[in-house]
Formats: C-alpha cells, sequence, structure tokens
C-alpha cells in the first residue's frame, strides 16, 4: 500500500543540486493549509512559510536547513476555546545519496548522542514542504491552554475525590 500524497509538497531533485547547493523560499497555499490543519487536529492554519538551504555533504548525502514561521488555531484542552499559536523553528535533515548509508538492521546499538541517521529519498527527490509540515506537528503545543483556563479542581477532602471515595468504601468492610 502507498503512502498518502502529502498535502503539502515540494519535491526538488537530488541531482538538481549543485555543488553550490540552492535556497528556497516555499509557502503554503490556502487549500494546502486547509488539509494539513485537518492533519494535525487544528482549528485553523492562517501561514506556513519557509527558507530551505539543500546543499552537498561530506559522505554522500545532501543537508537541508529550513527556518520556518506558522500562525495556527489550536483548541483549548480545558475550555475548547481558540487558542493562537505563532511558530517560528528551524531544522537540519541528511538525506543518504546512496541506500547503503542509511540505518542499518535491528540488532545495530543506538547511540542516543549520535546524530540522526540519515533520510531516505523518495523517488529520488527530497519533499521540502513534507519535511517542513513534520516540524510543524513536533512544533505544536500538545496541550494548548487559553489565557487563564484551568481544570476545575475537586479538593483533597471533597466527597467526590476518588481516594476519599475508596478510604470510605475500606471502613464498610
Amino acid at each position: 500500500m502507498s503512502a498518502p500524497k502529502p498535502e503539502f509538497s515540494r519535491p526538488v531533485a537530488a541531482d538538481k543540486v549543485g555543488r553550490d547547493g540552492m535556497t528556497l523560499d516555499i509557502a503554503a497555499s490556502p487549500a494546502e493549509r486547509a488539509a494539513l490543519a485537518r492533519r494535525f487536529g487544528l482549528l485553523g492554519l492562517a501561514k506556513l512559510e519557509a527558507r530551505c538551504r539543500l546543499r552537498p555533504v561530506a559522505g554522500g548525502m545532501i543537508e537541508l536547513a529550513c527556518r520556518f514561521a506558522a500562525a495556527a488555531t489550536q483548541e483549548c484542552v480545558v475550555t475548547l476555546a481558540p487558542v493562537e499559536a505563532a511558530i517560528e523553528q528551524s531544522f537540519q535533515l541528511r538525506y543518504a545519496l546512496d541506500p547503503k548509508l542509511l540505518a542499518a538492521g535491528p540488532e545495530e546499538e543506538i547511540d542516543l548522542e549520535a546524530d540522526d541517521p540519515p533520510e531516505a529519498l523518495e523517488h529520488g527527490a527530497i519533499d521540502l514542504g513534507e519535511a517542513v509540515a513534520q516540524h510543524l506537528a513536533l512544533a505544536l503545543d500538545p496541550y494548548p491552554r487559553a489565557p487563564g483556563a484551568a481544570f476545575a479542581s475537586a479538593g483533597a477532602d471533597s466527597a467526590a475525590n476518588p481516594f476519599a471515595i475508596l478510604k470510605r468504601l475500606k471502613g464498610k468492610s
């Protein structure tokens, strides 16, 4: 089964990245932003723009360095009110031109201090848009809260407190 087509796809053929590299500015269209908002469970995505730099690096790889900016609207986990988020982040990825450079089998130990292994090329290309979309997903607040929103708490002495209920049940046995 093939993977679904990314909502924000900007593929660049690896063989088009010259010796000096290339810089590209990309921006999601309104339809792409709406599709990404659905994918990430957002109320809206008003902006998604990035400046991406591709350059060859030693070891038969291409490095992608991106800086992106987004304006997202999420739903407050307490009140369900809209929460605006302005996101600006950078990331770097490496792509292996030779498939032999990709991660080895399961018997290899993982060094948590080492650099991430290189990414695989998809059909000989690097999808800048999908890389930006994935990093946007990582940058989103998993528990957005509207200003001043807080969960109502039943105090430790409250009859609705589960520990108070268990204590009363224990005394009846």
